[in-house]
């Protein structure tokens, strides 16, 4: 076929290094592969690596995890969400002419897969396999690969001074695609070793890869000091015996990668989030990776993960200003013990404490506000007409509210019955350092928003936001002319308010707020808050049951250093309510903070519409069926001078009575 050339001048140079590391190895496969983080290079941005795939999958399946997806019960919503992965898998793979099943028969050993920027603007995909025992299987898939690339009519191309080894197609550009992508990355590279395969989206990089297979690359992405960093604090913590799957990955320049390489067809409106945490300091967080690992010990799972963060260069790592900007809010100080608080009831869905710099953050996201906003001053603006505006609360936020807040942030949540849209149940407590002061801030600002209606719970002054579910009634008075509408409806800062408002309300739209039990308490409804505020603690707490001490000594015994967080799960209370949401097709309309994220995430991003949901959960269960394979999780976060470890591990917990954190009372409470 007719060749294409490829950027011959930097293929000359490659194609030497590949020739003569041929020559020097023995056609590079007489020995062992080198590890694929030996063998991708420094520029790759994320990475994606599990050793031993069989031993993953043995303990996969012999994890509760891997039991559930074995029950009977589960079968045929496993065999449609298979048949709809291996649909989406082959549409991502199709580029390279694979499939996930044509993977499966030709692991032998380690597979991995990297994101490689090679330039700006440019991010390349490369995977390696380890073909050992299954080498006739791999080389049959490299004629298949060669034939269902000429099906598609993908033509040849030829690079001069490459090895044999290593074959390059040109994909044909299909007609959506014409003005999306060029030539360059419409290219499909392979190079079959004896005991290894190399496939990518850029011949230079795959050429690369197959020529080092052996002894690696003095550039590679073993050689970095993140990644090095990474292995140290996570790696060690499980045995390479038990199969785990590990992964590195440098967050902005990795979402700075892909947004440039996959841009909108449609330009989007809005700020460009990337460009705006690169310029608040939190490029300071160099990369983030870890292990993870199923049916080691008594864990069903257990991963550690690393945040490489290292203060910037003359600064202290317990300083303020370790960061520059934004960057500065990343301040958690240490603690030697979380736990709950007695207000917290003992059947929780889950319970999450975070150690956090109030003060320090406050101060700090001044300039992300104004960079979102795209706006020098508009945070000073809001905090000045908080403090001088007649018609608002005239505090002072920092001294009358920011600086009498503590350290410690619970989280707790849950759901009541009957499940619905509605029922998840939430509780963000703010330690107060003096609640009398806070008290007294909160309630000028609660009274100074009309929307906040002063109720009575557990003999507790709280605040409720209006019930908006209605619209609002105008009055009407009939005359002969028609209706003459009330004149406060003609109020255009209060049309403005009404406006925001519904625009807000996708988050907390039944938010109430209480000063009480030494905390700030913001729920996301009234019957959760009434639960934390009448609660008596003693036995009924968190802190006392069984399931929490067991769990806790296991995240000790992970996480034995400086604390910044801790939280308990249990599994099925915390599942069930987007469980039997996606039986009924109704997750897109969730009202939980979950569902809004994946709203947001998933959806078309136009106000109102609701996105669809994109798993068929009509074959799912009862979920009593499979209750039983649900147990308990726990994490902790430990601080280090260059950054923060999390440790999360789960526990098989058998069957339990399904626990309730609140209940919607029969009446209204305090009206």
């Amino acid at each position: 076929m007719r060749g294409t050339p490829v950027n011959h001048s930097t293929w000359r140079i490659s194609a030497v290094l590949c020739c003569a590391t041929l020559v020097a190895t023995g056609s590079a496969m007489a020995a062992g592969l080198s590890p694929s983080e030996k063998v991708f290079p420094d520029t790759a941005v994320a990475w994606l690596s599990v050793a031993s795939p069989r031993e993953f999958r043995a303990r996969f399946d012999r994890s509760t995890y891997g039991r559930l997806l074995a029950d009977p019960a589960m079968q045929a919503f496993v065999d449609g969400v298979k048949e709809q992965v291996s649909h989406n898998g082959k549409q991502r793979l199709a580029k390279l002419g694979l499939t996930l099943e044509d993977l499966a028969e030709v692991v032998g050993g380690e597979i991995a897969a990297a994101a490689i920027e090679p330039e700006d603007g440019r991010l390349a995909t490369v995977l390696l396999v380890d073909t050992t025992g299954c080498e006739d299987k791999a080389r049959g898939l490299v004629e298949t690969l060669g034939k269902r690339l000429l099906e598609r009519k993908a033509e040849k191309v030829t690079v001069p001074g490459a090895p044999a080894e290593l074959v390059v197609y040109q994909l044909p550009a299909e007609d959506d695609e014409r003005q999306q992508t060029s030539p360059r990355d419409r290219r499909v590279a392979f190079a079959l070793a004896a005991s290894a395969l190399v496939v990518g989206d850029d011949a230079m990089q795959v050429g690369q890869a197959f020529a080092v297979l052996q002894q690696g690359r003095a550039d590679s992405l073993s050689t970095l000091a993140a990644f090095k960093a990474v292995e140290q604090r996570s790696a060690g913590a499980v045995p390479a015996a038990a199969g785990p799957l590990r992964w590195f990955v440098k967050p902005l320049p990795f979402a700075g990668a892909w947004q440039k390489a996959n841009p909108p067809r449609e330009k989007r409106k809005g700020p460009d989030y990337v460009a705006i945490l690169g310029r608040q300091g939190f490029d300071a967080v160099q990369a983030a990776g870890g292990v993870l690992v199923f049916s080691e010990g008594a864990h069903s799972l257990r991963h550690h993960s690393f945040i490489y963060a290292p203060p910037l260069a003359g600064r202290e790592p317990d300083s303020p200003d370790r960061y520059n900007l934004a960057a500065r809010m990343l301040r958690f100080p240490v603690t030697k013990e979380i736990r709950p608080p007695d207000w917290v009831p003992g059947d929780v869905g889950g319970w999450t404490a975070l150690h956090w710099d109030v003060q320090t953050a406050f101060t700090a996201v001044e300039s992300l506000v104004d960079d979102v906003v795209g706006d020098k001053g508009v945070y000073d603006d809001v905090i000045a007409s908080l403090k001088e505006d007649p018609d608002g609360p005239q505090i002072d936020v920092e001294k009358d509210l920011v600086a009498c807040l503590g350290k410690r942030i619970t989280v707790i949540s849950g759901h009541v019955e009957p499940l619905s849209i509605d029922a998840d149940r939430l509780v963000i407590a703010i330690e107060c350092a003096d609640e009398p002061k806070v008290a007294a801030t909160i309630a000028k600002v609660m009274n100074a928003d009309g929307e906040m209606q002063k109720i009575e719970l557990g003999g507790q002054a709280a605040w409720e936001l209006v019930d908006r579910s209605h619209a609002i009634p105008s009055l009407e008075v009939e005359t002969p002319g028609g209706a003459v509408t009330h004149a406060d409806e003609q109020d255009e800062a209060a049309r403005r308010r009404q406006k925001r408002r519904e625009k807000d309300e996708k988050l907390l739209p039944h938010s109430t707020v209480a000063v009480a039990r030494g905390h700030l308490l913001i729920a996301s409804h009234r019957d959760i808050l009434e639960r934390v505020l009448t609660s008596e603690g003693g036995s009924g707490r968190l802190a006392t049951t069984d399931e929490y001490k067991i769990l806790m000594e296991e995240v000790s015994r992970q996480a034995p250093g400086g604390l910044a967080s801790r939280s308990f799960g249990r599994e099925d209370v915390s599942i069930r309510p987007t469980y039997e949401l996606l039986r009924q097709g109704s997750m897109p309309k969730a009202r939980s903070v979950l569902g809004q994220l994946l709203n947001g995430l998933l959806g078309d991003g136009k106000p109102g519409s609701v996105r669809e949901q994109k798993v068929d959960g009509s074959k799912l269960p009862e979920f009593e069926a499979v209750r039983k394979y649900f147990g308990t999780v726990g994490t902790a976060v430990e601080v280090f001078p260059d950054g923060w470890r999390l440790t999360g591990l789960s526990l098989p917990r058998a069957g339990q009575p399904e626990p309730e954190v609140a209940r919607t009372p029969a009446a209204p409470v305090g009206r």
